[in-house]
């Protein structure tokens, strides 16, 4: 028995709900998460397996579900590093956590990616809108993610940090970098 199994068997196994909520494509409820995401953290990691965990943000949409297995992800210009892009290079996967401010729960999306032009994405017919005031949000290029794999993700994680909680986010916003590194 490997370790993980061994783990699993301790802990009383995987829950009946978990194990099957993981599909290969976008559910209708999924793919509605998807479709009002305005934020995803796109990770990624090269031949070698270092990794990046690169966020990503629009207005709700901005990552475009072609259908129930293909979604286009927009690279809107930034600090120009381009560290997942050059990650594709050697290795086409990524992971996807989509994000609703104020919901509890998220959406992991896992799959193969292809980085494609404007003309490519025009030629599907796709033109993501740019709506950020930022003088360097101009469209690059975009990404083809195949999907292997898409599911909801529970609650629990937010409801241990308190991330929606009002109380946080009013102390948050009065603090400043500087602040947190004071301790």
């Amino acid at each position: 028995m490997s370790r993980i199994d061994a783990l699993r068997a301790e802990l009383g196994g995987t829950h009946p709900l978990a194990a099957t909520k993981v599909k290969d494509h976008l559910e209708p409820f999924v793919r509605a998460f998807v479709e009002h995401s305005p934020f995803v953290v796109m990770s990624s990691s090269n031949g070698a397996g270092d990794c990046d965990a690169s966020p990503k943000g629009g207005q709700p949409g901005f990552v475009k579900v072609l259908d129930e297995r293909t979604l286009l992800i927009p690279d809107i210009g930034g600090n120009k590093l381009f560290q997942s892009f050059t990650n594709f290079e050697s290795n086409p996967k990524a992971g996807l956590l989509f994000l609703i401010p104020g919901m509890d729960v998220t959406v992991r999306v896992n799959g193969r990616v292809r980085v494609v032009d404007g003309a490519a994405m025009a030629q599907r017919g796709v033109v993501p809108e740019v709506h950020n005031p930022d003088t360097n949000a101009g469209l690059v290029q975009g990404l083809l993610l195949d999907v292997d794999e898409a599911y909801f993700h529970c609650p629990r994680s937010f409801q241990f940090a308190q991330l929606w909680d009002a109380q946080t986010i009013a102390t948050n916003r009065t603090r400043s970098i500087k602040d947190l590194m004071k301790g």
